[in-house]
């Protein structure tokens, strides 16, 4: 997708917060002294095999970009791509599932556009609004930062072994738990606190989007591979070669960006570079709030989370994975 961005005329204008430079979650554009909206769309083919979960799955996954940026969630416009040969009731609870979920967010379901396509996806367009001196974007992390991740990964491993019908009904349930909850939790606990950066976890993997975050602060981050909360099962599947393509494209992008100590096992790496479904936020705060912070996660986060590394000043590589 960069090299196809690239092409493209570059735009500047002085309301425009964040827009294309930093591979950011989402576009952030300021109409007043007190609000900026955030824009942002996705959309994706089932998951899961039961319609209302994919709904409900791919619209969570849609919200969290706005979560992300520091924001809240207002209005969203349903994407789907339909087959005719298909009953419409799948239809009928993927949409379901979707607005249940923009319901719980807050948010209102307003429309949307369907056009005819050879295989189901879903998604949604959302607009969310922020403070403009409020926005969090991926590229202000500061050396001596913490790193706290709010969802396990494995999700695109585990979405393998079901795919394969190899997966046990527990890591199945945990993957479809964590994919399923907004990271509305999450971006409350991180708008209380000195938050300097965010991203939130999707298809470029773990240290796809880490990447980003480092490239685009100009810092270094050192993740600690023993920290890392991986779902049930995961690595099971991982050694057992349970891994989406997108887990090598993903590593063969930044491979020679980042450094990863020779003693990581190979199917620990698989899950780093591991294309996420509706994943976790990856947080880069002041060392003296980290406390407050996990003490809020403690009470109220439904998800796993963790302090998974730090942040440094450049180094060599963008990531050094020990």
């Amino acid at each position: 997708m960069a090299q196809v961005l690239c092409h493209l005329p570059k735009v500047t204008n002085e309301k425009l917060l964040v827009g294309l430079d930093t591979s950011d979650d989402a576009a952030v554009y300021q109409l007043n002294d007190d609000t900026a909206i955030i824009q942002t769309l996705d959309f994706f083919t089932p998951v899961v095999d039961d319609p209302y979960t994919f709904g409900q799955i791919a619209a969570a996954n849609s919200l969290s970009d706005v979560y992300a940026m520091g924001g809240v969630p207002i209005l969203a416009l349903n994407i789907v791509c339909f087959p005719t040969c298909l009953p419409i009731s799948i239809l009928t609870q993927i949409l379901k599932g979707g607005a249940d979920k923009v319901i719980e967010a807050g948010a209102l379901l307003v429309g949307g556009h369907t056009v005819e396509d050879n295989e189901p996806k879903y998604g949604l367009s959302v607009t969310g609004i922020v403070s403009p001196d409020k926005v969090i974007t991926n590229a202000n992390s500061k050396p001596g930062d913490v790193l706290i991740l709010t969802k396990p990964l494995g999700t695109g491993i585990i979405n393998t072994a079901i795919k394969g019908g190899l997966v046990s009904e527990i890591s199945m349930k945990a993957a479809i738990k964590n994919m399923s909850i907004l990271n509305k939790t999450a971006a409350l606990g991180m708008n209380m606190f000195s938050v300097n950066a965010c991203t939130d976890i999707t298809g470029f993997g773990f240290l796809g989007h880490a990447y980003e975050m480092a490239k685009a602060s100009n810092v270094s981050l050192r993740i600690d591979t023993q920290k890392v909360p991986i779902l049930p099962e995961a690595e099971i599947y991982a050694k057992m070669g349970l891994v989406p393509a997108g887990t090598y494209k993903n590593r063969k992008y930044i491979y020679d960006k980042i450094k990863i100590d020779q003693n990581i096992e190979p199917h620990i790496n698989d899950l780093l570079f591991d294309p996420q479904t509706s994943g976790g936020l990856l947080i880069s705060v002041e060392a003296n709030e980290v406390d407050g912070l996990l003490k809020f996660y403690e009470d109220y986060l439904e998800t796993e989370y963790a302090v998974v590394g730090h942040v440094t000043e450049k180094e060599e590589y963008y990531i050094h994975v020990i």
